[in-house]
């Protein structure tokens, strides 16, 4: 994971806007002032409400009593046979080891040397062969297909991704604190994810270039070396390299397998950021990246093969919780591993941002995993970056104290070289700047800031996959087809009575922007980061109120004609606009006309 970056295509305008300009409206330049009063008697009247994430039962048969075991300080210790000890109920001095679940298993130590897809998932693998029907991947995608909220989909893709351990309990105790390892001792447990059948096909039928979406590395003597020729990745020049002892790292698999960006796509929503992937196939016996840190939460899928890895906490307190990743570290630079395993296929493994890890191969097997990233710059810290220049800038409008002058004679008390003085005014002048620095909280525009950075992830994110209900419901099901010459089983259309809510929970987000409203959405996104510039329509204000009906009441069903517009003609162009983009789902399958 040295550097995870997605690769970027060319961007091109794909902006979708309706004709008809609306009225000016006053409010902020970010946030145009709905109408909430109204919108909250629409939901009450309703009975609308949002579904919070529920966890769904296993299916049969995936969560035995052996894959429930709980994590001891002997599975730990187990997984460290070269770490520090774990601790039972005291403090050593030394860091607490991360916790090990599952089956806990002796480690050897290591020795001197397009449209929407359909969630149920392709019945085929990238290299033409048949996908495994009943790998507990393949199980979980078929659930997933039965739930109908979007939001408990997520949830629940995440719980089978960290099973045994619980989600609440995750993230409450280890997300940003804690290394953990998954022991599952299920070899199939990922399997029809991603295989080495998969990449080789890639390179054979897809346009992959080296830099772009291959890299080829290695790790040796202490040193790591990029040996990406020119052009495009034919299969001859990269197995050459992969014999050569090089590792493949393969960027942004979501754009060209189906079922990796049928799971990325699934657990963005549980996130609420940016889910990106790589691939990483490493020889035996070689190591391809030198030691580092990510600026991402990262949760390694072993795939295929045994990899050893050493993962190791923050060596100083600026390390943590990283904001941009390390430049290569010597083993010199790094102390006792927190972490010390093996990983084989159907293990997890997760790390915060700034955990230092490495990883090698050994007994001449290869690996294959896959890394899911998340949560890049999405810190508190960016939060607040982006309030404070708004904050400041709307304080000196709205408050004279923040247009005053300073004083003529500040530069006599102030600075530096000033530090040590006792001089009451440099005190009167740090007084009024603590003043003015707190009023700033009353002109923190925090709501458009939250808008802008929705639509920001509106704008990460893969387009959505759709469950078979999903697509039989919304325009995507339409029958119209061309048939003996012409178009047929046209005339469908939306109508007062029919029932709709939004196609997935997380797809769309209102925005205003220069007193204007426009609806960002990913059902027109690449699966290529960044492909084309963000969607939009444009909601006019006399639509405001049921747009944001239809935001907030998702999963619930609204009738058309109950939609909070002025009139008949309002309700059925706003509806109707959003059904032929593809953003609702009926109640009903349409009828023709």
């Amino acid at each position: 994971m040295d550097g995870l970056q997605p690769s970027v295509g060319q961007l091109r305008r794909g902006r979708v806007r309706r004709r008809r300009q609306p009225q000016s409206h006053s409010g902020s330049v970010l946030a145009l002032p709905l109408r909430p009063r109204k919108v909250r008697r629409q939901l009450r009247r309703h009975g609308a409400s949002r579904v919070a994430a529920l966890r769904a039962p296993a299916p049969p048969g995936e969560d035995s009593e052996d894959s429930r075991a709980e994590p001891t300080a002997g599975g730990a210790g187990a997984a460290l046979p070269s770490g520090p000890a774990a601790a039972a109920g005291g403090d050593t001095g030394r860091p607490r080891p991360p916790r090990a679940w599952g089956w806990p298993r002796p480690v050897p130590r290591p020795s001197a040397a397009a449209p929407p897809g359909t969630l149920s998932g392709p019945q085929v693998d990238e290299a033409g062969g048949e996908r495994p029907r009943d790998s507990p991947l393949q199980r979980v995608l078929a659930e997933l297909n039965r739930i109908s909220s979007s939001r408990r989909r997520a949830a629940r893709l995440f719980e089978w991704l960290i099973a045994p351990v619980p989600p609440d309990h995750f993230y409450r105790r280890l997300w940003e604190r804690e290394a953990v390892l998954v022991v599952r001792q299920d070899h199939a447990y990922y399997q029809g994810l991603f295989s080495t059948a998969d990449l080789d096909a890639i390179l054979r039928h897809e346009e992959v270039q080296f830099g772009q979406h291959l890299d080829a590395a290695r790790y040796v003597n202490g040193r790591r070396e990029t040996l990406n020729p020119p052009g495009r990745a034919l299969p001859a020049a990269a197995w050459s390299l992969y014999q050569a002892g090089c590792s493949l790292r393969l960027l942004c698999p979501q754009a060209f397998s189906t079922t990796v960006w049928q799971f990325l796509a699934v657990l963005q929503e549980q996130f609420g950021s940016m889910a990106g992937s790589n691939v990483y196939l490493t020889p035996p016996n070689s190591q391809g990246f030198a030691p580092h840190y990510d600026d991402i939460e990262a949760f390694v899928l072993q795939l295929e093969g045994r990899k050893l890895w050493r993962v190791y906490r923050p060596r100083v307190p600026t390390e943590e919780l990283a904001l941009i990743s390390s430049p290569n570290f010597s083993q010199e630079d790094l102390g006792e591993p927190v972490l010390q395993t093996v990983l084989e296929p159907g293990d997890l493994l997760y790390f915060p941002r700034g955990f230092i890890h490495q990883a090698e191969c050994q007994d001449g097997v290869h690996s294959l995993h896959l890394t899911l990233s998340t949560y890049q710059r999405n810190t508190w810290g960016d939060f607040v970056e982006a309030v404070l220049p708004l904050a400041i800038q709307a304080a000196m409008e709205e408050n004279v104290e923040f247009r005053r002058g300073l004083p003529r004679d500040f530069m006599d008390y102030m600075g530096a070289q000033h530090s040590d003085s006792k001089d009451p005014r440099r005190t009167a002048f740090m007084e009024k700047v603590r003043v003015l620095v707190a009023r700033l909280g009353h002109f923190a525009p925090v709501d458009a800031v939250a808008d802008q950075r929705a639509k920001d992830f509106i704008h990460d994110s893969l387009p959505p996959v759709l469950t078979d209900r999903e697509r039989a419901l919304s325009v995507y099901g339409l029958p119209i087809r061309w048939e003996a010459g012409e178009p047929v089983n046209v005339g469908a259309q939306l109508t007062t009575e029919t029932e709709v809510h939004m196609l997935q929970d997380g797809i769309a987000r209102m925005v205003g922007e220069g007193g204007h409203l426009f609806l960002y959405y990913t059902v027109e996104n690449s699966r290529v980061y960044h492909l084309e510039e963000p969607k939009c329509l444009e909601i006019y204000p006399q639509q405001a109120d049921a747009m944001e009906l239809l935001l907030r009441s998702y999963p619930e069903f609204v009738r058309v004609g109950d939609l909070p517009c002025d009139n008949v003609e309002d309700q059925l162009s706003l509806a109707t606009m959003l059904y032929d983009k593809g953003l609702l789902i009926t109640k009903m399958p349409l009828t023709l006309n």
